[in-house]
């Protein structure tokens, strides 16, 4: 059977080389497009967001003590703390579907419940404050308030579903240890560290991750352009506060083994991240841009008024495409001046920033086929329902 399986590759294979529309100019493009995409991705997302990420993920896994994310996250925790701590957390960290991924990962495999890290990696790229206060503005307050409590609740009911869904099989993995490190993350709960130093060496990383990923305001005063105008400069402050934690309170081992556990966050999820991003960008181009196999203009004639189709569609074109953080608004502000429904661009909302093609991979790497579909068809079916709801009653 394996030797059969192998011609019919084989074949397949051969196939796409000798009928593969090159000469086609769309197909041209697209093919670009997708090194297009790939390139402003790591110009613009890997050192500043993904490289940070990667860091706090092995900080996670390295200093923050098992029995911590047990009591907050772990499969026995109260449920109302647990969700709400997933839910919430997601609120302060203005990342992409990408970037949130080695720190779902990290939580996960420290003992977190599958229901509360699910929910995490729901509210993470979905749930951040610049996000809200920017959908306000830009697409009005309405549709605004609708993604932050569609959003939120949202992170609760997908995590507590997926939890019910696959629960003999998180009890298993309870029952087995989350954490293949345990003896390593065991060692570290016996170094002589107060809590909140630990505490402030996470939260110094985290506050560099959001201030050095700062997009500027569309207003000249206000909070958020006053942050702006200083984001580097107390990224600078931070980052030299942090490298005094790291002389003070750490060992070259356990920085050593930091780094370790680093390196094992990059090397699994970085390559399927790139094969999704540039695959992403094959299908659907670079968000604003209409070069991708998926022409932007035939998806914007059909998402518009408010029907199950229209809202199913605009629910799985924003889960397989890739949004960097905060791109979501101008780009729906555009497809809304295009004719896009009401409703049809809430379940973008709702969808686009917690999914993409690349992160799909990755999460299937870390929760298998199973999981990771269920996760989408979740996202997927909730996001129609809620953008048709909304069509109906706001549109």
């Amino acid at each position: 059977m394996s030797e059969r399986w192998k011609l019919v590759l084989l074949v397949a294979a051969f196939a796409l080389a000798f009928f593969l529309p090159i000469e086609n100019p769309r197909v041209q493009g697209a093919l670009l497009e997708g090194f297009w995409l790939l390139k402003d991705y790591a110009r613009q997302h890997v050192l500043l967001c993904l490289v940070p990420a990667f860091f706090i993920a092995g900080a996670i896994g390295r200093f923050v003590s098992q029995g911590a994310v047990l009591r907050y996250l772990g499969a026995k925790a109260s449920r109302p703390l647990a969700y709400g701590v997933a839910s919430v957390s997601g609120s302060i960290l203005a990342v992409c579907s990408c970037t949130v991924l080695p720190l779902f990962a990290s939580i996960y495999r420290r003992g977190a419940g599958l229901g509360p890290a699910t929910a995490f990696l729901y509210s993470g790229p979905a749930i951040n404050v610049l996000a809200m206060i920017l959908t306000a503005r830009v697409l009005g307050l309405q549709l605004g308030l609708a993604r932050a409590i569609g959003a939120v609740l949202f992170a609760v009911v997908v995590g507590v579903l997926i939890a019910f869904l696959f629960r003999h099989e998180e009890a298993e993995r309870q029952r087995n240890g989350a954490d293949p490190f345990a003896a390593a993350a065991a060692a570290a709960e016996q170094v002589p560290r107060r809590p909140w130093q630990d505490a402030s060496f996470l939260a110094t990383m985290v506050a560099i991750l959001v201030l050095a990923n700062w997009g500027a305001s569309n207003q000249a005063v206000g909070l958020l352009a006053a942050v702006y105008r200083v984001h580097w400069p107390l990224s600078a402050a931070l980052l030299v506060a942090l490298f005094w934690m790291m002389s003070r309170w750490y060992s070259k081992d356990e920085l050593g083994q930091w780094v370790q556990a680093t390196w094992g966050f990059a090397k699994q999820i970085t390559p399927l991240l790139l094969v999704g991003i540039l695959v992403s960008g094959w299908l659907m181009g670079r968000p604003g841009v209409d070069a991708g196999l998926m022409p932007s203009s035939w998806v914007a004639s059909v998402v518009g008024g408010n029907s199950i189709g229209a809202n199913l569609l605009s629910s799985v074109v924003g889960a397989f495409m890739y949004f960097a953080t905060l791109t979501e608004v101008p780009i729906l502000q555009t497809l809304l001046g295009s004719g896009m429904g009401q409703g049809p661009a809430l379940a973008l909302l709702l969808s686009g920033p917690a999914l993409s093609l690349p992160s799909m991979l990755v999460i299937n790497s870390y929760l298998g086929p199973r999981k990771t579909v269920a996760y989408l068809s979740l996202v997927v079916v909730m996001a129609t329902v809620t953008g048709w709801l909304y069509g109906a009653l706001f549109g």
